[in-house]
């Protein structure tokens, strides 16, 4: 099924037919699983794409949106060395990332459970359903870049002091948005 351009918004970079296909603008609610198996095949089937509109910048990191349907937000980031997201969750969302270059670390807890962490070079995927909240950091001494998507879509993240800091209540997802109104947010991963 190809998507109609109604139910899909994408980057103006990215032409690769591919995408949209991927996408499932009829999925309302994507799985961790589905988000991974997303993410893992936008790194690794359009690299040339990615690498084409990935940028840099020191004053901090840099994100650009690749696409947006009512279910699921896709996303590509860059991480110069000592680049860092605060301690921090997805909402409720369910979310996924796969390193396209470069390496990351990230640490990671559930409520009620140990801050643990991991390392994620070139290839590697994680899915990750509602609880689960985390800092993901470039400590290594090169660039990184990495291809995210959450669902649903364009719910706000809940920053944390320290990952310690954890509610042990996942907050309730946010009622269905039309992508009109998913529009209208702000953009920022």
């Amino acid at each position: 099924m190809t998507a109609s351009v109604s139910d899909v918004e994408l980057h103006a970079g990215i032409t690769d037919p591919l995408l949209p296909d991927l996408l499932h603008p009829s999925r309302l609610l994507w799985t961790p699983r589905e988000l991974q198996d997303l993410t893992s095949t936008v790194a690794s089937e359009l690299t040339s794409s990615l690498l084409a509109i990935l940028q840099y910048t020191s004053s901090q990191r840099w994100w650009a949106r690749l696409a947006l349907t009512e279910g699921v937000e896709l996303w590509l980031l860059s991480w110069l060395p000592g680049q860092q997201t605060e301690p921090h969750d997805h909402g409720g969302a369910a979310g996924s990332f796969t390193v396209l270059t470069g390496e990351l670390a990230e640490f990671y807890r559930y409520p009620g459970g140990p801050i643990r962490s991991q390392s994620h070079g070139v290839g590697s995927a994680i899915g990750f359903g509602a609880g689960r909240a985390h800092q993901v950091l470039n400590l290594s001494k090169a660039p990184a870049a990495s291809v995210h998507a959450y669902s649903p879509p364009l719910v706000p993240t809940r920053e944390y002091a320290s990952l310690a800091d954890i509610p042990a209540e996942i907050p309730p997802l946010p009622a269905h948005r039309s992508l009109a109104d998913l529009r209208k947010e702000p953009v920022e991963p």
